[in-house]
């Protein structure tokens, strides 16, 4: 797995296939909605390549072509990408998905004024955006900027708190309804995006520490023999 396609599963853990606006279908006929539902389930799998040959003959429906050119990226073919972002963006301009992507392509083509035009309209926007904010940050770097940058990255920070404690609050739910593992696995999740040694971090780990040593009692009241030998 390369890097690109690494950062892909960290920011992104799961692809939802969206659901298909009303503005859409006059483009699409249900032949073309299961082939796009096909290769949307092919790229949350990570299979970019198999995602991108799926639609390749697709020519007018917006959502098939975002995804298309986003299977290409991550196939590392950022020139064809890069078209069809272009054709899409002609035909949707305010859509911030096709805009960050075509923002990635250009910083890696070394175009970073453009790319950094993009970024800068996407977070007028998207304040709050994690990918967009990295991707800004690291613009600046590459300008000699490192202020900016790190303030960049401090806004990150702070947004990606907040995506915490929608961890928490799945955490919670999951844990009311019995599903402790689940809960557990919430915990962790959101534990790795906040500071460390924060008081929320702390409490985090805490509950973490709660729920594991309940989950072990109701372990062993389930199992209460487990681990006893016949001669005792």
């Amino acid at each position: 797995m390369n890097i690109r396609t690494g950062v892909f599963f960290l920011l992104v853990t799961a692809f939802v296939i969206p659901v298909i606006f009303i503005s859409c279908k006059e483009d699409a006929d249900e032949e073309t909605i299961l082939l796009y539902g096909r290769a949307a389930a092919a790229y949350s799998q990570g299979n970019f390549a198999e995602s991108a040959s799926l639609l390749e003959k697709e020519q007018n429906f917006y959502p098939a072509i975002l995804l298309r050119a986003k299977a290409l990226y991550f196939s590392n073919n950022g020139d064809e990408a890069e078209k069809l972002l272009r054709r899409t963006l002609r035909r949707n301009p305010g859509s911030a998905e096709a805009s960050l992507f075509l923002a990635r392509i250009l910083r890696e083509q070394g175009k970073n004024e453009e790319a950094r035009s993009i970024s800068e309209s996407l977070l007028r926007d998207n304040p709050q955006d994690i990918r967009i904010l990295r991707l800004a940050s690291d613009l600046a770097a590459q300008d000699g900027d490192l202020e900016s940058a790190a303030a960049l990255l401090d806004r990150a920070v702070e947004a990606s708190a907040e995506s915490a404690l929608v961890f928490v609050d799945r955490a919670r739910i999951r844990w009311s309804t019995g599903n402790g593992s689940g809960a557990l696995e919430d915990l962790y999740r959101a534990e790795l995006l906040l500071p460390w040694n924060t008081a929320l971090n702390r409490g985090i780990r805490d509950l973490r520490t709660t729920i594991h040593a309940r989950e072990n009692t109701r372990e062993a009241l389930m199992h209460p023999m487990e681990g006893l030998h016949e001669d005792q």
